[in-house]
């Protein structure tokens, strides 16, 4: 399909440039890689985390080899390898989630000042909620803080076309940009105009030009770096401002208005049309209403710089303004910032004074009340009481029972519930602290394993374990770490362990996969993203290189070896380490499924006291294996005081 791209007019005749394009239902994640891919991205790295991960695996997928893609051992080494591209010229991208963002900071605090060559974006993916984070941090706030630009897409559709837009922009302000997504867009999907791939831009790289008093931060080039950053700032936002993501909607005689960006303006949207039906008023309209008032509505695509001069004309003859946004009051702020700095009388509700909720996802629920709180609608006509209000879009479905609450565990089969199983068994009558990590194996808190005390970001396991060991003298130290985060952010706390004479014991849960991001490949995997088999890296190698002395694997699905190597390896002296070795139950073939024989079992129901598998369930008063989940790793035939339990794997 042919589509008109851009008429320009030379004197006397017309020039017209087409784009071929065609339509693709495709999740939001997967049209930020397109779009990248569109404007010619050359090398794209990054580390897994929801809900960014898509990103970089689409990229992968349609990638003809053209495009360099790597996940990288974490964040930070992600970004200092795109950095490196874009200083000689390549356009690049990493990707990563709002914590990830901690760990690529360092680095790009930097790189704010020394600046890119080619253009370079990152994109980060906020989790309000948190729906699967230990944080729900604005990555619009660390815009702000580190003086980056900020581009903040509103849906599928929009974020296809301003990741190409963020390309340019770096470009041509040699700075690298944020891309923040979150989690509705990210997963969102939609069916979009993406550009055929003759249409790509085609970058080519010039490649590195030495020059030291550019690419090589001293403290006199920071300081000279950091006056043209604030001069620059402006001049971007006025570019910014320009571009079709910032957008004024609604009358212009309207006295009140509402400010928005990413999905909240959609929820806005939405919020809007729920009440124009239930009022049979458009408030974005110009028809005048005694009770109900015009509303003009700024869309901010750009969060930073802040388009100050599209904000101007935003205000201009409003009295009150309301900002729905996630998750901190960036845009309310600015509009306050803005008005004191013009002197403009207005009244600017939001966050701050409590409105619009501080914390947490909004939705098109949460925000029709917002709009209804602060227009004062509660009782206009079509707008009644709250349980019409809450279901008036919803129809029959109001009627239906709530969903069951479903917390997560470890999957049935999972090699981790052995592993813990086997180091709780062992530390029976002892006192211990059991430190956790970032991965599925957080869900090792949930009774009836318990065995998850602490969990504070990647890495934080094993050197927290340092910690209490000088502290708690007569207890052991556990520190649970999985294979992908033991090679991401776990090394440097085991040197630190050996070098200060720690006494703690480390365990490596290596299931062979990086399971909770989707199973993404990783230095002990022997595989890259570009497809290629390399050597894998081996932990315990790397174990006996920074200088443990004792270093055990073993199969936890052998649950007694297991117990009695956990037994042997605690009574050792300093730092030790246990490896549980056990593939993933979705990169490994299931076993012979498990059966109860019910003539021996006698109900006791320990199986599901001590385990907690999914799998297993009690049914008309008996305890019985759910065959559907069951996936034969035999850890209740060991757990079984009667052998009741058959089947399995060795069987």
């Amino acid at each position: 399909m042919i589509y008109l791209h851009e008429v320009s007019f030379y004197f006397d005749k017309i020039k017209i440039k087409v784009s071929k394009m065609h339509k693709e239902f495709v999740m939001g994640n997967e049209a930020i890689a397109l779009g990248a891919m569109a404007a010619g991205v050359n090398v794209v790295s990054g580390y897994p985390g929801t809900p960014s991960t898509e990103v970089l695996e689409s990229v992968a997928k349609r990638n003809d080899g053209s495009i360099y893609v790597e996940w990288s051992v974490n964040e930070k080494a992600g970004l200092e390898v795109a950095a490196a591209a874009a200083y000689s010229g390549a356009r690049t991208m990493v990707t990563m989630k709002q914590v990830g963002l901690n760990v690529a900071s360092d680095p790009l605090m930097s790189l704010a000042y020394v600046g890119v060559k080619g253009g370079m974006v990152v994109m980060v993916a906020d989790d309000p909620g948190p729906i699967s984070s230990q944080t729900e941090q604005d990555t619009r706030t660390f815009g702000q803080f580190s003086k980056l630009p900020v581009f903040d897409p509103s849906s599928v559709e929009e974020a296809y076309k301003m990741i190409q837009s963020a390309f340019e922009i770096s470009e041509e302000y040699h700075t690298p940009v944020l891309f923040r997504s979150t989690t509705r867009v990210c997963h969102a999907y939609a069916s979009i105009e993406v550009k055929e791939k003759e249409e790509y831009y085609e970058n080519k790289p010039e490649g590195f030009v030495k020059d030291s008093s550019k690419w090589v931060i001293f403290p006199k080039l920071s300081h000279r770096r950091h006056g043209e950053i604030e001069d620059s700032l402006p001049v971007i936002g006025k570019a910014l401002g320009q571009l079709p993501y910032n957008k004024l909607f609604g009358s212009r005689q309207a006295s009140v208005g509402i400010v928005c960006g990413g999905i909240s303006y959609s929820y806005v949207r939405e919020a809007l049309e729920i009440l124009r039906e239930q009022t049979g008023f458009d408030m974005l309209g110009d028809t005048v209403s005694d009770v109900f008032p015009n509303i003009r509505l700024f869309k901010v695509g750009t969060p930073h710089p802040f388009p100050e001069d599209k904000a101007l004309e935003f205000m201009e003859g409003l009295t009150a303004v309301l900002a729905v946004e996630e998750l901190d009051s960036v845009l309310e702020r600015m509009l306050l910032q803005c008005a004191g700095r013009h002197q403009i009388a207005i009244q600017i509700d939001g966050k701050i004074n409590g409105i619009v909720q501080n914390a947490g996802e909004n939705s098109v629920e949460s925000v029709k009340k917002n709009i209804i709180e602060f227009l004062q609608l509660q009782e206009a006509p079509g707008i009644t009481d709250e349980s019409r209000e809450d279901n008036a879009d919803i129809g029959e479905e109001a009627s239906l029972p709530e969903l069951p609450v479903r917390p997560p565990v470890l999957c049935a089969g999972c090699p981790h519930r052995a592993s813990f199983y086997a180091v709780k068994k062992a530390m029976e009558g002892k006192k211990a602290v059991f430190c956790g990590d970032i991965g599925c194996y957080t869900l090792g808190n949930a009774k009836p394993l318990d065995m998850t005390d602490t969990c504070l970001c990647m890495g934080a396991g094993i050197t927290m374990a340092q910690g209490f060991s000088r502290v708690e003298k007569d207890t052991t130290c556990f520190a649970f770490v999985g294979d992908s985060t033991f090679f991401a952010s776990g090394m440097t706390g085991v040197v630190n362990a050996v070098y200060n004479q720690h006494d703690m014991v480390l365990v490596v849960l290596d299931n062979s996969t990086t399971a909770m991001t989707g199973h993404q490949p990783h230095p002990g995997t022997g595989k890259t993203m570009m497809g290629d088999i390399v050597n894998k890296i081996s932990i315990v190698k790397i174990l006996e290189a920074i200088g443990l002395t004792e270093v055990r694997t073993v199969n936890p699905l052998e649950l007694n070896d297991a117990i009695e190597a956990v037994k042997e390896t605690v009574a050792r002296p300093g730092v030790k380490a246990i490896i549980f070795k056990s593939p993933c139950i979705a990169v490994s073939k299931p076993e012979k499924q498990c059966t109860i024989d019910s003539e021996k079992c006698i109900n006791c129901k320990k199986c599901i006291r001590e385990l907690g598998c999914p799998a297993i369930t009690v049914n008309e008063g008996r305890v019985v294996i759910e065959p559907s989940l069951c996936f034969g790793c035999g850890i209740c035939k060991s757990v079984c005081p009667v052998g009741a339990i058959g089947g399995g794997r060795n069987e």
